[in-house]
């Protein structure tokens, strides 16, 4: 089986994390991302995957390589520009099966793919829609079947007013080639949902309601609820499989003079001065300092990254070689790559500080 994964875009929701550092490879959990949708696609028999990329894509390449180490065979093609999610299915076609899947690069899940190709052969369709249940609809589009599973509606976001329960679009289809020819030509801008999906209903279009895990980590909440469950193993991934066996993940050259709270994920060459606290669903990425008598808890500190001493991180990101002085309040906050925060400040309720922005000494108080 062969998959068409969509990674072509910015990451702009995430910024200023992914302003220097592209989508798929942003590190979760001490992985790249998209690392979990290779393997999850491997688990269902997917042997070759190929990621449609664009923004900072040889970074991409530089990272997840051949695929070889997540078990599927990956390869590569660079939209000329952003075309959107059909036009990039549509870009792809000379690589394409006569059956594949086509999956959103923003997602983590655990969904039963071998299931949802199961209910595609079963119905016929010529595409087949993931589509998964969740209690509120207003930030989301939903997806409304007939009794034999076809897609007779799409409504667009319902707003909080009207929201309630309701199936919505997981980002994870099975496509028949001839969907293709269907498509304007190659290079045009096309998005699947707007476009190609209204004009299949009742010609072979079918949802298949899923279970299982699945979240769009396309916020920095999002990305922190991601890194929280892969923790707290509510999804199924090879790091949640460790953490289960050993409570935390910490490396063995790792100077440790405080304590760990489990689980937590803690790189090769971290230092953790005396009496500071790392606190559980943290992960601290390679070479992180953290000073003597800081806490950090619920946090992302990525690789570099350091925090000074009696300094409070909680449920925030910490780009990588991004620094924080003394006795700091950081809580609810994101700092881009190599971004910096004097001592005495206090940062929190969603503030972000982009890529080498360096700000003095007491600079931010409350």
């Amino acid at each position: 089986m062969q998959a068409l994964i969509l990674a072509g875009g910015e990451g702009t929701r995430l910024r200023p994390l992914t302003s220097t550092i592209a989508k798929p490879v942003v590190p979760l959990a001490g992985r790249p991302f998209l690392s979990y949708m290779l393997e999850w696609l491997g688990e269902h028999g997917v042997g070759e995957a190929i990621l449609s990329c664009g923004f900072l894509a040889d970074s991409v390449r530089d990272v997840l390589g051949d695929g070889s180490d997540y078990g599927v065979r990956l390869s590569y093609i660079e939209e000329p520009r952003p075309l959107g999610t059909g036009g990039a299915v549509k870009f792809a076609e000379p690589r394409l099966e006569e059956r594949f899947l086509v999956l959103n690069g923003d997602v983590l899940a655990d969904i039963d793919l071998t299931a949802q190709l199961e209910a595609h052969e079963r119905t016929g369709a010529l595409l087949t829609i993931a589509l998964y249940g969740v209690e509120d609809t207003s930030a989301y589009g939903t997806v409304r079947c007939a009794h034999d599973g076809s897609v007779v509606e799409f409504v667009e976001k319902p707003g909080p007013e009207h929201a309630g329960p309701g199936l919505i679009n997981a980002g994870a289809y099975v496509v028949e080639r001839g969907v293709l020819h269907t498509m304007g030509p190659a290079g045009t801008t096309i998005s699947i949902e707007r476009e190609v999906f209204p004009r299949l209903i009742g010609s072979g279009l079918y949802g298949y309601a899923a279970s299982g895990y699945w979240l769009d980590i396309g916020t920095p909440e999002r990305y922190l609820q991601a890194t929280y469950d892969i923790l707290d193993l509510n999804v199924l991934t090879a790091v949640g499989r460790r953490i289960a066996a050993a409570g935390s993940l910490v490396a063995d050259d790792v100077s440790l003079e405080g304590h760990i709270i489990s689980p937590a994920v803690v790189d090769r060459g971290c230092e953790i001065g005396a009496g500071a606290i790392v606190g559980g669903r943290t992960v601290l990425g390679a070479g992180v300092t953290v000073g003597a008598g800081a806490h950090v808890e619920g946090s992302v500190m990525l690789d570099g990254a350091s925090v000074g001493e009696r300094s409070t991180i909680s449920s925030s990101i910490i780009g990588p070689e991004a620094t924080i002085g003394d006795r700091c309040h950081v809580e609810y906050a994101v700092l881009g790559e190599g971004a910096g925060l004097g001592s005495d400040s206090v940062l929190e309720a969603g503030a972000r500080i982009f890529p080498g922005v360096r700000l003095p000494e007491g600079a931010i108080r409350p």
